[in-house]
């Protein structure tokens, strides 16, 4: 078995990136995820990478941008307002087609808001984050292995579909601290034939470029793009599923509201009420077979979020509202406890909330 070291959330992800292959990161400094910026500033030099804290969040993804034209793995980090910055340098990569990896660790909003945990941003992650028609793939890790794995995951997905990545956690997921395996299998990147490598006399140049100025043009690319985002629904869906099979009441909930709903799910069994879980570990795309296979001898299910009520709505649509969908949440930086979910699950088995 091999060895695991104590680490922050945040300090997984700078770590697991730099195994994946990542030598190239731009960021801002913005709590709760300054600790992946300090950690890269730390080891980038160390190992022959470039750390560069950008003058801006605008600057960071752009300079993103440019990496990844290249053919380079790259990566970026920051919490709710800093990726609202990087929305345009978001919607650059996706209509140029170009993988990168972007990290949120988000923090309570609208605005400023506040710098404790939140999930507020999953519209924002899950419909892709800034202008047009596109996806990233968003992974939500729910421990600080997660953390480090997603990254690594994130790398992979992003290199064989040509999209952005995101790993979407919230400020819990990166300020905690756990034991970590870093023994990864790290595969071995593809061969990017698209980039912008100079042509050395021996192809045709490459352009990487998200103009496209003649309506037909566009639209087309358009429709391939949403071709492979299809094969992405098919191929690379992700949850976990607790004691399901023979539950009345589901749980839907991701990251640290996952943990808690554990909880409350075993507590609820205690009492002799038939609950369990369901946590989506791609936020995008959304596991809906799951949801639509429980939905089957489900007497009702209930979303933790830490939002006013945003991953809800995915699962009503996955469980085409054959059953009531019920909200337990808590916002502006506080967590949901497991007696506050235990509670709803209780009211919803005695109908008491429709």
């Amino acid at each position: 078995m091999a060895d695991k070291v104590l680490m922050k959330g945040n300090e997984a992800i700078a770590e697991a990136a730099i195994i994946a292959g990542c030598r190239h990161y731009f960021g801002y400094p913005i709590t709760p995820q300054t600790e992946v910026a300090a950690y890269m500033a730390k080891k980038m030099p160390k190992i022959g990478g470039c750390f560069l804290q950008a003058e801006s969040e605008i600057a960071a993804i752009n300079m993103v941008y440019g990496v990844s034209s290249a053919g380079k793995r790259v990566m970026t980090s920051s919490s709710s307002p800093g990726i609202s910055l990087k929305g345009e340098g978001l919607s650059y990569l996706a209509g140029s087609d170009l993988p990168a990896l972007v990290v949120n660790v988000q923090r309570g909003g609208p605005g400023l808001g506040g710098i404790q945990p939140s999930q507020s941003d999953y519209f924002q992650a899950t419909r892709g984050g800034g202008h047009g028609d596109y996806h990233m793939i968003v992974l939500a890790p729910a421990s600080v292995q997660e953390m480090a794995e997603l990254t690594v995951k994130g790398f992979d997905l992003a290199d064989k579909y040509r999209m952005t990545s995101m790993i979407l956690a919230d400020g819990t997921m990166g300020q905690m601290m756990e034991p970590v395996s870093l023994d990864f299998d790290i595969k071995p990147e593809p061969e990017k034939p698209w980039a912008t490598t100079g042509t050395k006399l021996e192809r045709e140049h490459n352009i990487v470029n998200s103009l496209s100025l003649v309506p037909e043009e566009l639209e087309t690319l358009n429709m391939k793009r949403y071709e492979r985002y299809k094969e992405v629904e098919k191929n690379e869906t992700m949850y976990e599923e607790y004691m399901v099979d023979d539950a009345d009441i589901i749980i839907a909930a991701f990251g640290i509201a996952a943990r808690v709903s554990k909880n409350a799910v075993n507590e609820a069994r205690k009492q002799g009420i038939k609950a369990g879980l369901i946590r989506p570990i791609t936020l995008w795309p959304f596991p809906k077979a799951p949801f639509e296979k429980a939905v089957e001898h489900a007497k009702a299910f209930i979303s933790v979020e830490l939002s006013m009520g945003q991953m809800i709505e995915d699962v009503k649509l996955a469980t085409s509202c054959k059953v009531p969908v019920t909200l337990c949440n808590r916002v502006g930086g506080m967590i949901p406890d497991p007696e506050q979910v235990l509670k709803s699950i209780i009211e919803v088995n005695n109908g008491g909330v429709e």
